[in-house]
């Protein structure tokens, strides 16, 4: 028999719950010290606000941000036996406070931004693309960085982007210009913002 994996949630008010991960074929959960770092990054700024985990797979980080105190976390995956896990983890914590779109991250995205311009909100954008482990998705990081210039600034709190350490990254993306990069090992964490006018 398969044995099933799972990782627990790090920090808040589900903190030590066990949320289950789908097959590591079509998914990589965030390795747990990436997770930390990035709500060590984000600390408070999380609490009460929106948080879209454009490639779902398990939801752990969205479903971090959750526990951390975010008043609604948004998350899309195109694989079903993914999808299906990732519906199971929301129930084990906040339903409510969940949306769980099946379907293609690359249009799906856009029913996100409407629903969030309807309420006049921001969010926090994480990408993590799935790379390397997918046929076809060679120029996955181009796609990601077209999808990312077509999101308005009037929604964007901040663009997170996890990808491998080796990669380049630009300086700009669209509106959107680098702050900081952590690194992990193999991963690491781009952050992106657009520059107010204070």
């Amino acid at each position: 028999m398969k044995k099933e994996l799972s990782t627990k949630i790090i920090a808040g008010k589900y903190k030590g719950k066990k949320i289950k991960l789908p097959s590591k074929e079509v998914t990589r959960s965030s390795k747990n010290i990436l997770r930390e770092s990035l709500f060590n990054t984000l600390q408070y700024e999380v609490i009460d606000k929106n948080f879209v985990e454009v490639f779902g797979g398990s939801g752990s980080v969205g479903l971090e941000a959750l526990s951390r105190g975010a008043k609604h976390v948004y998350f899309i995956e195109f694989d079903r036996q993914s999808f299906k896990t990732l519906s199971q983890n929301t129930k084990l914590l906040d339903e409510k406070s969940c949306t769980v779109i099946l379907g293609d991250a690359f249009e799906r995205l856009f029913d996100v931004i409407d629903e969030l311009q309807k309420k006049d909100e921001r969010a926090y954008f994480y990408f993590d693309p799935p790379f390397s482990i997918r046929e076809g998705m060679e120029d996955i990081y181009d796609k990601v960085f077209e999808l990312i210039k077509k999101i308005p600034e009037n929604v964007t709190e901040m663009i997170i982007i996890e990808h491998m350490t080796k990669m380049d990254m630009p300086d700009i993306i669209g509106k959107y210009k680098f702050l900081k990069k952590r690194k992990f090992g193999k991963s690491s964490l781009s952050y992106y913002m657009v520059e107010r006018e204070s």
